[in-house]
């Protein structure tokens, strides 16, 4: 649908009940989780509450912001303001991926060789962790999680990596073909995407299954397990967020609700999904391979 070319009329919905109804779900899993994490048998069940309350909020949200575009409320200046705000998650995104990258530099950079007694870590080293000697992977002086080995990077996360760029190519093909108006190519390299996507889960899956039942490698083997497992666990959300908007866009293109010249919510998940791509290009690089 075609947004309005009025430019006066800057869409401003009303009465929306869901910002209300997100707040309560969000707050109800959060109490959730605490309790759950802190021993109390009931804060498992109201985890879960909450988090189908949030899933129910988020999908009537986004099915009413598709019902207003179908209407055609939004005009090229809420089009703008839709793409300031991807841009601005998308950068959030990089902020949080910069931290736990952050956590890992530092760790092994910075606290292992002091732990080991270089610079101004050398009276730790000598009264607390003597004759600990820093190397990475490590799970640390105190050996936390015991012995563990590591996952080859030339294994299942090469061929993470070869999925999630050739999802990148194919991803980008549909967008061409959705500009051209050939909508049999957009709906086959949009699955393509899809079932690439589907695949590095299911390999991932795979590879956490091996790490913990043969390698001993778990998130509690010290801070390797940790920053391994929050980084590409976290990695691994994003690739499931993105699989299920990619499946809501191609029930979308199914159905004919985007034109060649105006498709922002197609866009917004194609950057989406290269931002994910390059995520996952850091990952390989700098946890697996070196």
């Amino acid at each position: 649908m075609e947004p309005s070319h009025d430019a006066s009329a800057y869409y401003v919905p009303h009465n929306s009940r869901w910002p209300f109804l997100g707040s309560i779900a969000l707050f109800t899993l959060m109490i959730g989780v605490a309790n759950w994490f802190n021993g109390n048998p009931w804060g498992e069940n109201v985890f879960f509450v909450g988090l189908a309350g949030i899933l129910l909020v988020l999908g009537n949200w986004f099915g009413d912001v598709i019902g207003e575009s179908l209407q055609g409320n939004y005009n090229h200046q809420v089009d703008t303001s839709f793409r300031m705000g991807m841009m601005w998650f998308i950068f959030s995104e990089v902020m949080f991926f910069a931290a736990f990258f952050g956590a890992l530099f530092y760790a092994r950079n910075f606290a292992l060789p002091w732990l080991s007694g270089e610079g101004d870590g050398a009276l730790t080293n000598e009264y607390i962790w003597n004759g600990f000697t820093a190397g990475w992977p490590s799970n640390g002086p105190a050996e936390i999680g015991g012995h563990f080995q590591t996952i080859p990077a030339w294994g299942l996360p090469l061929v993470n990596t070869l999925l999630l760029l050739s999802s990148g190519v194919t991803i980008t093909i549909a967008h061409h073909a959705l500009r051209g108006a050939r909508r049999g190519a957009l709906l086959f390299w949009l699955g393509a995407t899809i079932v690439l996507g589907a695949s590095f889960l299911y390999f991932q899956a795979t590879e956490y299954h091996h790490a913990y039942t043969e390698l001993n490698l778990t998130l509690g083997s010290g801070i390797y397990g940790s920053t391994f497992f929050m980084l590409t666990g976290f990695h691994g959300m994003h690739v499931t967020l993105g699989a299920i908007m990619l499946t809501v866009i191609w029930l979308r293109c199914l159905k004919g609700h985007f034109s060649k010249d105006h498709h922002f919510a197609f866009e917004a998940v194609a950057w989406y999904w290269h931002f994910v791509d390059v995520v996952w290009l850091g990952l390989f690089l700098f946890v697996y391979v070196l």
